[in-house]
């Protein structure tokens, strides 16, 4: 697994070339929100249940068509599922968003995950709004703390998250 340090350095080396102030500018900025970036993830490692139950609980309230028969969360085995995908959801975008790289997500989770979703009839339109729902929390959550202001705090956190929705909102986005 790569961060945006050793990518930014693989670049470079590609192209036989010394840093220039772009490089740096991004080294810069990548220090600059380790902080934030340590305490995201250190959230979501002490309330990564909390955060999947919360999330689900609210995508429930939105579309309650989900958890009633007929729904891709009724039955036990179907809800455990869906709650075992948001978890799983959740620890990958937390390898991202510390290392400042979504193309991890593409290698780990994208590729190939909406063919089998489409292989299993797991629509993606309501996993797409329970991932985008796990982000809301973990702003929430980290927000509460304190430690950084709603830009900054939404700026390191989301692009995981939104990376992971634009990957599999591209199809079956209405079925339930």
């Amino acid at each position: 697994m790569r961060d945006a340090i050793t990518g930014l350095i693989g670049r470079y080396d590609q192209l036989g070339r010394y840093f220039d102030r772009s490089a740096i500018d991004r080294i810069d900025s990548y220090y600059a929100q380790s902080a934030l970036r340590l305490a995201a993830v250190e959230l979501i490692n002490g309330e990564a249940a909390t955060i999947v139950r919360e999330a689900s609980q609210r995508l429930w309230l939105e579309d309650p068509e989900l958890i009633l028969p007929g729904g891709n969360a009724y039955t036990t085995r179907r809800l455990a599922a869906c709650l075992r995908d948001l978890d799983y959801f959740l620890r990958y975008a937390s390898y991202a968003l510390i290392a400042d790289d979504l193309q991890i997500l593409d290698e780990r989770v994208l590729n190939g995950l909406d063919d089998t979703y489409k292989s299993l009839g797991v629509p993606t339109g309501p996993t797409v709004r329970g991932i985008a729902l796990l982000a809301e929390e973990v702003v929430e959550k980290l927000l509460a703390t304190g430690l950084a202001d709603p830009a900054s705090v939404n700026a390191v956190v989301r692009p995981p998250f939104d990376h992971l929705c634009r990957g599999l909102a591209a199809t079956n986005v209405r079925a339930r």
